[in-house]
């Protein structure tokens, strides 16, 4: 570590440098749990990291402390400078000690910190680092209920801030210390506040400049002032004529520079914004720039298979790729907040956003979201000023989620959600809040806008029965701003070959959630009485506390291996430049029955179906979904549609291929076998 420090330190001197600088902490790091009551042997590891996504620990899930250790040699010239330390995520718990001493502690795995090290290092020295994570389940630290695994560790990079002894703030609830305000925006001007957090030892002022440049890279703004160094943020009132303003079709971006210095620049920090307005009206639904914006949004969880929660630039890059393939034009970011890496690319492509803050409940009777203590409370507060301090400069993000499928038990948690509410509007007024719920009562009338997590059919009674559920909120509810959102779990692994298949306990078929989706898609998708359809979710994620450890309802397997059917089901509805022509239920490849009826999806138009040698007739059920006639089959049967100048086609196999009893034995015996 220290070869790599000294490395980037003759790196810096060899060019001019402004007074801060940064060095990535991510590498020389080494790891024991705290059970091992030794670091003899301690495993060298490289940031970010999870001990529950260790190779040598597979198939095991721990809630757990670890420790962290690493040593950084300190210049002796850094006398006259500040040190920081930022850590963009660590799960859940973290203490930080530097030789010994205990600098601070920070409690939340959902957003980013820093700790000043200064008073603690030793110039012209190594120093240790020691840093205690714990991820168990904790009264006092949001979330405390959520199926999705926590996976503990430093799971985000870790960097060490270099400045002088007066700088733009690190320390401002993890962010840059840079908060763009823009209070009015229309197409002719832009007006707002710059919030800049200044830190200093000893001095009383400094000289402040602000430039804002355009997406072309000219200057727009600029404004220089003497600002004082007493604690308090300086607010630089800005205007910016003619705007270019950011939407999902023309992501405009403009940098805003602070600097600190009269002759030289002592500091300096840049950002990246856009400007435009958010509103949501009940018969408006939700406006960018005062155009209606229909929402076509998909959850996304903090998992895939290969790195857990350690996901990386090239992880979200994928995941992007797929979320544009579909066609949907807004994410949700479940539980937490994601990397700032993803919202970078979100404003940049055009994504809209919905952040949520951790607090949630989970699907299991034994949990408590709620506890009416201050501790609890103090700590949902502190992380919901953290979240929306580190992505208010984000133009994609458009609304703060508060809460999520909270069942009020006991306690009085509205008093509480006000709370949250309040904060949130006094931290960003430009942003409405929302929340997803499952529940009636006043909890619905808390936030700006509600999102109704809708199940009807999902265990009982039809899925189509969504409809009177619909109809009735149309009656009675629609002055609400609603969403709605659903999804429900279907492995592909878990296949009903014969007709007369056995139920069984955690038996989740995809073709439960297929006609799950395609009747909720039929009822709900295009129904101006939502400002927003929002899937769950895009991908399967890790719940070590579900069967089979995963939560499947994901329209894509965790190992980001297989689509299904409801995928194409929604590229069919949402891509408008790629069409879809799909043939469903195909993984269902051996069928007991010999007569047969296909579905299609197709966003190409009405689709000619093949089966065997046969031309047979196709009615559309619901846009974009096409239904066949039954027809007769035995063997091996092609089949194969087509529509314009695309092609699809699946072979199945039908007839007694295995005698039912036998059939049904060897599942039994076998048990459900999901691929992912």
């Amino acid at each position: 570590m220290r070869r790599l420090l000294m490395t980037l330190l003759f790196a810096a001197a060899a060019v001019a440098a402004e007074a801060r600088e940064v060095f990535p902490l991510n590498e020389g790091w080494r790891f024991y749990f705290k059970s091992e009551n030794t670091s003899d042997n301690a495993r060298h590891v490289t940031l970010p990291h999870s001990w529950n996504t260790d190779p040598q620990r597979e198939g095991s899930w721990l809630e757990t402390t670890g420790n962290y250790l690493n040593d950084i040699f300190i210049p002796a010239n850094w006398t006259s400078r500040r040190l920081f330390l930022k850590f963009y995520g660590v799960q859940s718990v973290a203490d930080l000690f530097v030789n010994g001493h205990h600098v601070a502690t920070h409690r939340g795995g959902a957003a980013a910190f820093t700790f000043e090290i200064t008073d603690y290092v030793e110039y012209g020295a190594d120093n240790a680092l020691l840093v205690v994570v714990g991820n168990g389940s904790r009264s006092d630290v949001l979330p405390t209920s959520t199926d999705m695994n926590l996976y503990g560790g430093i799971y985000r990079d870790v960097e060490l801030i270099v400045t002088g002894p007066t700088a733009v703030s690190p320390l401002y609830l993890g962010s840059d210390g840079v908060l763009i305000h823009a209070r009015e925006v229309d197409s002719l001007q832009v007006s707002g506040e710059a919030e800049i957090h200044l830190t200093s030892k000893g001095e009383g002022t400094c000289t402040l400049t602000l430039d804002i440049a355009a997406p072309d890279g000219s200057t727009v703004f600029t404004k220089r002032q003497r600002a004082r160094l007493d604690g308090r943020p300086v607010m630089v009132p800005f205007t910016v004529d003619a705007p270019e303003l950011w939407s999902p079709g023309h992501p405009a971006l403009y940098t805003v520079t602070a600097a600190i210095g009269e002759d030289s620049i002592v500091d300096c920090v840049r950002v990246r914004t856009g400007f435009r307005s958010v509103v949501a009206t009940p018969g408006g639904g939700l406006q960018i720039n005062g155009r209606r914006m229909p929402v076509h949004g998909v959850a996304l969880y903090h998992d895939n298979a290969s790195s857990g929660g350690t996901l990386s630039a090239a992880d979200y890059d994928a995941d992007l790729a797929t979320v544009h393939d579909l066609g949907a034009n807004a994410l949700r970011s479940v539980v937490m907040p994601h990397a700032q890496y993803l919202y970078d690319r979100c404003d940049e492509q055009g994504l809209l956003v919905w952040v949520d803050t951790p607090l949630q409940s989970a699907p299991f009777l034994g949990d408590i979201a709620y506890y009416a203590m201050p501790s609890f409370e103090e700590n949902g507060l502190a992380q919901l000023r953290e979240i929306v301090a580190q992505n208010l400069n984000h133009p994609s993000v458009v609304m703060w989620g508060l809460f999520s499928c909270l069942r009020p038990q006991g306690d009085d948690v509205t008093s509480y959600l006000r709370q949250l509410n309040d904060a949130a509007h006094t931290l960003d007024p430009t942003r409405p809040t929302v929340a997803c719920s499952d529940q009636n009562g006043g909890i619905n009338f808390i936030s700006d806008l509600i999102v109704w997590r809708q199940s009807v059919g999902w265990r009982k009674g039809s899925p189509d029965d969504v409809a009177v559920w619909r109809d009735q909120l149309r009656k009675n509810w629609s002055h609400l701003r609603s969403g709605v959102c659903y999804g429900g779990s279907g492995f592909i692994g878990h296949k009903s070959y014969t007709a007369q298949a056995e139920p069984r306990s955690n038996w989740m078929p995809e073709e439960k959630q297929t006609r799950f989706h395609e009747e909720y898609a039929r009822n709900l998708q295009g129904d101006s009485l939502f400002w927003g359809v929002w899937i769950n979710n895009m991908f399967d994620y890790g719940a070590s506390r579900r069967p089979y450890g995963i939560n499947g309802s994901g329209l894509v397997t965790l190992d980001r291996r297989m689509r299904k059917d409801a995928y194409y089901l929604y590229r069919a509805l949402w891509n408008g430049d790629s069409p879809t022509l799909y043939i469903a239920d195909r993984h269902r490849r051996l069928r007991d029955m010999p007569r047969q009826a296909f579905r299609v999806y197709s966003s190409a138009g009405a689709p000619i179906l093949l089966v065997g040698a046969d031309t047979v007739a196709m009615t559309e059920y619901a846009a974009c979904q096409y239904q066949s006639d039954s027809v007769e089959v035995s063997g091996a049967v092609e089949v194969k549609a087509m529509a314009g100048a695309l092609r699809d086609s699946v072979t199945i196999l039908v007839g007694n291929v295995l005698k039912p009893k036998r059939f049904q034995a060897l599942q039994r015996k076998a048990g459900p076998q999901p691929t992912n």
